[in-house]
């Protein structure tokens, strides 16, 4: 675990979720020290990216969702190399892996959406050794009690989180921190 990143997360746990550019142009105004950027394709994500590390913060590229990019670890290669992003979030543990080579921050994020995904994140989640496990959606503070008691890596709860009353839940329940798109929590 990179404690740079940890302290990041632990001190400011509203994350910022970006989807577009006007999420990006208010994101930057926040107090979170971390921003997920979740859009963009492989001409635009080193602007975005240099946008998020002009004002000082932590810019984790979700690798998936960059169009042009493949599930390949090169993709990993090639966000390290061409973009100034400290770290990446997906959805495959190869991807994970390249990035933790690579010394960048990572977020390996799972959809726990029956009791075969839950069983899945417990053998998946900790073989893979993250910074950090996302689970979506975020609004389950039964199933992020149960994630925490089995997870080896600290937990980020998103999607779905659209107020106070969710933020609250989540951390209570466990979690470290929340990542959302919805601009209206980023200011809470």
């Amino acid at each position: 675990m990179n404690q740079i990143f940890y302290d990041a997360v632990e001190n400011s746990p509203v994350i910022e979720a970006v989807k577009n550019q006007e999420g990006l142009a208010r994101c930057v105004q926040s107090e979170s020290h971390v921003i997920f950027i979740l859009y963009g394709d492989i001409c635009n994500i080193a602007d975005i990216v240099k946008t998020v590390k002009n004002v000082g913060k932590i810019a984790i590229v979700h690798a998936d969702l960059i169009t042009g990019l493949s599930g390949k670890e090169i993709s990993v290669d090639f966000i390290k190399n061409y973009t100034q992003a400290d770290g990446i979030i997906s959805t495959k543990a190869n991807m994970i892996k390249r990035a933790k080579e690579l010394e960048m921050f990572t977020v390996f994020r799972m959809f726990v959406l029956d009791s075969m995904a839950l069983e899945n994140l417990q053998r998946q989640g900790n073989a893979v050794h993250a910074d950090f496990i996302e689970i979506l959606p975020g609004v389950m503070p039964k199933v992020i009690k149960r994630v925490c008691r089995i997870s080896k890596s600290p937990i980020i709860a998103g999607g779905l989180i659209v107020d106070k009353e969710d933020v609250i839940e989540a951390l209570g329940a466990g979690a470290i921190a929340i990542s959302t798109t919805n601009q209206e929590v980023w200011f809470l």
